[in-house]
């Protein structure tokens, strides 16, 4: 098709300013754009709405739910960034890799809803070993998780952003998600076909972006111990062939003595890693990511090349390069 008509709702956003540096450059991409008096104008972002092909929002769960139903009516499709339909029924999952299918969903859809960062890695692990069976759906997961502070929105960056001013330091690392409450749970719960909420566990470093989700597994404990080939073989088969997910080979997971949150950073790439002692029957399984690429922006733009039949990695090459 010739030139697309993109609408970010909520551009001023850190994931909207990411999709929004994406799609600059790009000559298949009209992006319309409101002033700041039009963005708190609901007939003014309705009108924008209804004039795209595909509108982005980028904006928290309420307002995410208000402008669709600001776009009911029109034809424009819609890629929500937000919490608000991750879970819900008419809405296509924006994870095309991750499970047999997916990205023919997304293509027919005329809703999706963007993954959020950590739920991507996490199901990028859990749905492939929970589909073959070498994990229960009932087997009690536990998710642990590092992301830079861009992962925790315009609050914790302001945070982080003001270390200097009049001697303020923030913490070098800490935990979050105490109450087992995330906003990801839910999304993660039904996406990887488990039976119950895992126990989540994400943690904040000072560095700007990029993101660790590890599932530790005791190999003991389920059925006919499978060993780490085993996982590995499962994990391989499901992504062979993906564009934006590496599986990383068993030799050279063995290799490392540390596993960098960052080496992703500006690209869509997600990498899966798995480690294990073999003697003791334990393994954890590593996916690596940008929180800003394939954990958002990178993710909406992959899933706008979809909609708009567009080769799948448009834009999203060039803004890795830069």
């Amino acid at each position: 098709m010739g030139s697309a008509r993109v609408f970010i709702d909520g551009e001023a956003g850190t994931t909207g300013l990411q999709i929004r540096e994406r799609l600059l450059a790009r000559r298949d991409i009209e992006l319309i754009s409101l002033g700041d008096v039009e963005r708190k104008d609901a007939a003014a972002r309705r009108d924008a709405l209804h004039a795209a092909d595909v509108a982005i929002l980028c904006l928290p769960d309420d307002a995410a739910r208000e402008a669709a139903a600001l776009a009911e009516g029109s034809d424009t499709k819609l890629i929500d960034a937000s919490t608000a339909h991750r879970t819900a029924d008419g809405w296509a999952y924006g994870f095309p890799e991750f499970r047999a299918g997916q990205r023919d969903a997304i293509v027919a859809a005329a809703r999706v809803s963007n993954p959020g960062c950590y739920s991507t890695g996490a199901i990028a692990i859990l749905s492939p070993l929970v589909t073959a069976g070498l994990l229960p759906a009932d087997y009690p997961v536990t998710i642990n998780a590092v992301s830079g502070y861009t992962g925790g929105g315009k609050a914790l960056i302001a945070r982080y952003e003001a270390e200097g001013e009049s001697g303020y330091k923030p913490d070098a690392f800490w935990q979050y998600g105490l109450t087992l409450a995330h906003k990801h749970v839910p999304e993660i719960t039904r996406w990887s076909g488990l039976a119950h909420a895992p126990i989540f566990q994400p943690a904040v470093a000072r560095y700007a972006q990029g993101m660790l989700v590890s599932l530790p597994l005791a190999l003991w404990s389920l059925k006919g111990v499978p060993s780490a080939a085993a996982l590995h073989e499962v994990l391989q088969a499901r992504y062979s062939g993906a564009r934006f997910v590496r599986v990383a080979p068993l030799g050279e997971a063995e290799g490392m003595k540390e596993l960098d949150p960052q080496a992703l950073n500006g690209t869509n790439m997600l990498e899966i890693f798995v480690f294990a002692d073999e003697k003791t029957g334990r393994a954890v399984v590593t996916a690596r990511l940008d929180n800003l690429g394939k954990g958002a922006s990178g993710a909406a733009v992959q899933n706008l090349n979809l909609l708009l039949g567009m080769p799948e990695d448009a834009g999203i090459e060039a803004a890795a390069a830069a």
